[in-house]
């Protein structure tokens, strides 16, 4: 006797599982050790799973093919252990970690990918990448509860006059006395300022309708059509830093990353001014574009001498 397949029982996968096989799958994308993941979501419904990923890649690599070499892993490799639909697979490079010497054998060849990648992007070639809508779940929670408890009650009171035949409550009919004779038409201040603060809330909630946000994250080059990657800005500052800190006579260094300009202040402690800054300058400048962003921020370098600095001493003096 044969039981039919729908009364043997279900199988279900919990999301700490698929949490698990995510943060797994991600170090498996590239070479051993070279991908470290970060905070990890998983959310399945039904048959299906949205996984998103934070990750530290390597540096330096071209972060739109590797973050998309990382994504497409984590979705087939997901799929094919859970037997999940995996339609979307979420990855954020949180930050780049430098490699130690001698790790990783391809670094020539992707600084020259880096290179080739930055003039096709200059040449305004390539299809155009947009920042991520960010889903604004903090303003929209608010809104939606406050519109939807002053509803409510007004809603009890309604139904509670019309259907029980209870007299209305003490509240209403003193708001609507107080906005009869306090409202814009009576030059009452407090009603004008009430209407003035509810356009402005009105117009804020547009504003945070029509607008990306999410404006801590740099946009990357798509490798792919419908593919979108993005890098946190801290993590570009990051890595300008991580790259002009090593250059001889710098001792200190701020980098201030924003999604148009990027600003590198250092100092110097010995060696000629001139040449130190534009070492310093295409040094900034070969970071920044191997970061892979759609729109690479303009670079300011700013280099001032330090207190005990002195000029070198010409060859002309010596003697």
């Amino acid at each position: 006797m044969s039981v039919p397949a729908a009364d043997r029982g279900t199988t279900t996968v919990a999301d700490r599982a698929v949490r698990r096989i995510v943060e797994r799958a991600a170090t498996e994308a590239l070479a051993p050790g070279e991908v470290r993941t970060g905070r990890t979501s998983a959310s399945v419904r039904g048959r299906r799973a949205r996984v998103d990923v934070t990750v530290t890649l390597p540096y330096p690599l071209v972060l739109d093919e590797s973050g998309e070499r990382v994504r497409a892993h984590v979705a087939d490799r997901t799929a094919l252990l859970t037997g999940l639909a995996v339609p979307s697979a979420r990855v954020r490079v949180r930050e780049l970690r430098v490699r130690a010497a001698g790790e990783g054998s391809g670094v020539a060849e992707e600084q020259v990918a880096v290179e080739e990648a930055a003039a096709v992007e200059r040449a305004g070639g390539g299809p155009r990448a947009r920042r991520p809508w960010s889903p604004r779940r903090v303003p929209v929670a608010v809104a939606a509860l406050a519109a939807a408890a002053a509803c409510a009650v007004l809603l009890y009171d309604v139904v509670a006059v019309h259907a029980a035949g209870r007299a209305p409550a003490r509240w209403r009919t003193d708001l609507m006395d107080w906005l009869t004779s306090h409202g814009p038409h009576a030059g009452a201040w407090p009603g004008a300022a009430a209407a003035f603060a509810v356009l402005c809330l009105g117009v804020w909630l547009l504003v945070l309708a029509v607008t990306p946000g999410a404006r801590g994250r740099l946009p990357l080059r798509p490798p792919l059509p419908g593919v979108r990657a993005v890098i946190d800005r801290s993590a570009v500052a990051s890595l300008l830093r991580d790259a002009v800190s090593g250059q001889p006579g710098i001792t200190r260094v701020r980098v201030r990353v924003g999604r148009r300009r990027a600003t590198v202040r250092a100092g110097l402690a010995f060696g000629e001014l001139d040449p130190a800054h534009r070492a310093l300058t295409e040094t900034a400048e070969r970071a920044l574009a191997s970061c892979g962003a759609a729109r690479p921020p303009r670079l300011r370098v700013r280099l001032r001498t330090e207190p005990a600095w002195r000029a070198p001493a010409q060859g002309g003096d010596e003697g």
